[in-house]
This record gives C-alpha cells, sequence and structure tokens, in this order.
C-alpha cells in the first residue's frame, strides 16, 4: 500500500471552535479589510500594502518579538503604508525534502506531527492578531488547509509553483480577502495573468467532498517576483520596463482593479535579501516617473526576521530564518521610514 492513513485530523470548523477569534476582533478584521481593498480597488491612492516579515513563521517567541517591533513601525508610518505581517507557516519545498513549515513541523527539529500543526498555525496566527492588532497574511500552499485560517486571514499568496494548478485557481475564487497570484517560476506574464483572470470569475467545483460555487474574487491580483531563465539564471521583473510591460497587457485585457505587488526578495534579488533595500527605491524611483506604473503598484512584499540572513534549522540563532535568507530587523526598519517618506 503507497499511501498509509495514520489517523483523522479535526475539520476546518472544530478548530476554529476549539481556538476561537476572541470577541471584538471580528469587527476589527472587517474595518480593516475594508481598508485593505480601497488601497487594492484604487479608491486609496495615497497608501500601498507592505506584506513584510519572516520567510517562514517558524518559532512563537522570535516571531512575536518581530511582530511587536512591527506593529510599533506600523503606527510611525500609517498614512503610507498598511502593514500586513507575513505570517507563512507553510514552506513549499521544491524538492519535496526538508522543512516544510509550521504545519508539518512544529518543532523544527523534530519529526512532522500534523495534528499538532493545525493547531499551531492557529495559535501563532492568532497570538499575533491578539497581542498585536495586525491581521495577517499567509500562503495558500495547501487550497483544503486554508479553512483552519480564513476567518483570521488579510491576505493570502499563491505561489509561483503553485500558480498553474486548477484547484489554487478555484478556491481563490471564493475566498473572502485579496488573493496574490506569482507569476511562475518559468517568468510567464500570460500564465499569471490567466490565474487572475480564473480566480476573479464565478467557479463551480469539489471541494473537501462538497459541490461548491463561487461568486469570484475581485481583488485577486498580480505579484512579480522574478524568476529562473532556461539558463537557470535569476531574472528579475521590478525594473521599470518589466512593469510597463505589465501595464500594458493588464490594462488592455478584461479585469477587475488591476494591481500588482512587488516581491522584492525571491528571484527578484537572486535570494541576496540585503538586495532589497536598493530594489524597494527603485520601485519607488519607478513609480515617480510613472503615473501608470503608480496606479498598479499597489504594495510590496519584504522577507524581514529579526537578524539577516539565515541558518540551518539547528542553527539556533534567535530571530534568524531558518528557510531563505531575510533582511535585519535595523536595516527593515530604516528601509520601511525612508519608503514612507518618499512615497
Amino acid at each position: 500500500m503507497a499511501m498509509t492513513f495514520k489517523r483523522l485530523l479535526p475539520i476546518p470548523r472544530d478548530i476554529r471552535q476549539e481556538m476561537p477569534l476572541p470577541e471584538g476582533f471580528a469587527q476589527k478584521k472587517e474595518a480593516f479589510d475594508a481598508e485593505v481593498a480601497a488601497v487594492l480597488s484604487g479608491q486609496d491612492p495615497a497608501r500601498r500594502l507592505l506584506i513584510i516579515g519572516p520567510c517562514s513563521a517558524d518559532r512563537e517567541d522570535s516571531v512575536l518579538d518581530y511582530m511587536h517591533r512591527l506593529a510599533a513601525l506600523s503606527e510611525r508610518v500609517s498614512d503610507r503604508f498598511i502593514v500586513i505581517p507575513r505570517v507563512y507557516t507553510n514552506k513549499p519545498r521544491t524538492r519535496g525534502t526538508g522543512y516544510k513549515g509550521l504545519l508539518h513541523n512544529p518543532n523544527p527539529s523534530a519529526a512532522p506531527d500534523l495534528l499538532e500543526g493545525v493547531k499551531a498555525i492557529r495559535r501563532m496566527h492568532l497570538r499575533v492578531i491578539t497581542e498585536t492588532g495586525m491581521f495577517t497574511a499567509d500562503e495558500m500552499l495547501y487550497p483544503a488547509n486554508y479553512q483552519y485560517l480564513i476567518d483570521l486571514l488579510s491576505y493570502i499568496a499563491v505561489g509561483a509553483r503553485s500558480v498553474e494548478n486548477q484547484e489554487h485557481r478555484l478556491v481563490a475564487s471564493g475566498v473572502p480577502c485579496p488573493v496574490g497570484m506569482k507569476n511562475p517560476t518559468g517568468g510567464s506574464m500570460g500564465v499569471m495573468l490567466n490565474s487572475i483572470l480564473a480566480a476573479q470569475a464565478p467557479q463551480t467545483f469539489i471541494f473537501r467532498n462538497w459541490e461548491v460555487e463561487t461568486q469570484g474574487n475581485p481583488l485577486a491580483h498580480a505579484v512579480l517576483r522574478g524568476f529562473i531563465g532556461p539558463d537557470g539564471t535569476n531574472y528579475p521583473n521590478y525594473h521599470y520596463e518589466s512593469i510597463e510591460r505589465l501595464v500594458a497587457v493588464y490594462t488592455e485585457a478584461d479585469f477587475l482593479h488591476p494591481a500588482a505587488i512587488i516581491d522584492c526578495n525571491h528571484d527578484n534579488s537572486g535570494k541576496r535579501p540585503l538586495e532589497q533595500m536598493r530594489i524597494c527605491h527603485e520601485i519607488v524611483d519607478s513609480c515617480q516617473r510613472s503615473r501608470e506604473i503608480a496606479r498598479l503598484v499597489r504594495g510590496f512584499m519584504i522577507e524581514s526576521y529579526l537578524i539577516d540572513g539565515n541558518q540551518p534549522v539547528d542553527g539556533g540563532t534567535y530571530g534568524q530564518s531558518i528557510t531563505d535568507a531575510c533582511l535585519g530587523w535595523e536595516r527593515t526598519e530604516r528601509l520601511v521610514l525612508e519608503m514612507a517618506d518618499r512615497l
């Protein structure tokens, strides 16, 4: 038998009831989500989204330490940015091995424990929300699992390896929050734009043994994260010319609320996290030079943690990423304040 069914896990509704969002936060989230929607739809042209935080939310103590600092910084730049903290609890692995995030490995040094994992991811998001007042973002790596968090999330990303997948596109059409569709690892703008069209359209499909219908997600949008060429080299797509081309094809088609977020790490930086500082400033330059680019670019993604760089899973450095390398806190704070001044 190729697949062993170890145990039946609680359905998302049961986990949500066991670990509820405290009273009063649902109304706060509704108001926050309306502000996010206003930025993406262009009704609030003065502000942009800043989706920022660790590559992977690996442990509660250092993640919460980071988030408290981020909440204080968010208040200082609230006239220019709506900050959505990255609390990414699933980690895609190109070769299928290694640390797969909090859902799989609530203890990064121990064996996978998915029962504890589904509780750990919800507990992490709940602690960020209730202790800092910020509502969170996560990646929809497994479409069937997002319902464990659906009442908590204010932003969802569909990654470069998932954006061509039919189920991700269909589920994105029924998610009640903005979904950023990344360009695929090969860089095709057409694939990314088709995923946005699919997510914005009403859909009917099978989901968790239910026949479901969606109304479409008008806030599905593009995320530019760079790509890997046929020669294996990283190629960025945050430059003026790349965004200009996206403006042209995005505005020609029948999209609702054309919008783009620029992912400043990954293949845009060649996974060199300190380059995010230069990249962010170049994007601000492009927005200042072109009214069309300024209208389309509605935010930034930045991978940031307490300590610059990354380390092995068993590295032991508090607040340093155990997945992709991140920008440390001191540089992060300086960058965000500089961007707020320029925008």
